[in-house]
């Protein structure tokens, strides 16, 4: 494969404030990415990479197995299954539409990769309310879900434990031990997974091979909060983003 084109989707909030001042109030709203660790993590190991913050893949990502094709990588961050199961025009007009995270899911079947990462809004997230259990892209996973919240916090921190050293996706990362993550959501391996990494017992990084293409998670988070600066600013960050994504793409089959 020549080129190396990624899709990253979330990693976007916006914040409304009330400010209350005695006897009266104001609202500001803030809007905020974090995506730039990991955009810049892959552009410097010579990705292209396409971002779209949650509100843009709400009508934006791809709905046909066409559309996927200009990528050899999706990853999903930090953005619930609502986004791509609900189009505005779903919502709003009661217009049919694809269902996206099927066809993603069919997309990987037949040769794509796929990486599902951690936060407050994936798995299942804060309340459960990220709601990708018994999803279609669930199944392109190497990983199953639980169906409540399965955010697990750690803050005083908790050291990731690297399990398979010699695994194509992290043959590039310093071997020296990793920093300490904030939490994560707790998945359960499937049966033909390989666990990379794990934190608190639980997989950190799981692999696999589905149909022709590969899905992978990473269940901790890719920025703050569960990402401190210590482990966005390790040496060893972007090495694991660049394998990871590339082995998920089968740039080293």
């Amino acid at each position: 494969m020549s080129r190396k084109s990624v899709l990253i989707a979330g990693e976007s909030w916006t914040v409304h404030s009330i400010h209350h001042k005695g006897f009266d109030s104001f609202t500001t709203t803030e809007y905020s990415e974090g995506v730039g660790w990991l955009r810049d993590a892959l552009e410097a190991g010579g990705w292209d990479v396409t971002y779209q913050p949650a509100h843009v893949a709400a009508t934006d990502f791809p709905a046909t197995a066409e559309e996927l094709d200009a990528y050899d990588c999706v990853v999903i961050s930090d953005v619930g299954a609502n986004t791509f199961l609900l189009h505005p025009d779903t919502f709003t007009k009661s217009v049919a539409l694809p269902d996206r995270l099927a066809v993603l899911r069919d997309w990987v079947y037949s040769g794509g990769g796929v990486i599902m990462v951690g936060g407050y809004l994936t798995f299942q997230g804060i309340d459960g309310k990220a709601r990708y259990a018994g999803t279609a892209v669930e199944e392109a996973l190497p990983v199953t879900m639980q169906l409540f919240d399965d955010r697990s916090e750690r803050p005083a921190g908790i050291t990731p434990s690297v399990e398979m050293k010699d695994h194509p996706a992290l043959s590039e990362v310093p071997p020296a031990d990793w920093p300490a993550l904030l939490g994560y959501n707790v998945v359960k391996p499937r049966p033909e997974a390989d666990v990379l990494a794990t934190v608190g017992g639980d997989p950190l990084i799981a692999t696999w091979e589905y149909g022709k293409g590969r899905g992978a998670v990473f269940t901790s988070d890719c920025a703050p909060h569960w990402a401190p600066s210590a482990f966005t600013d390790w040496e060893g960050y972007a090495p694991m983003w660049q394998g990871l994504v590339s082995w998920t793409a089968g740039q080293n089959r």
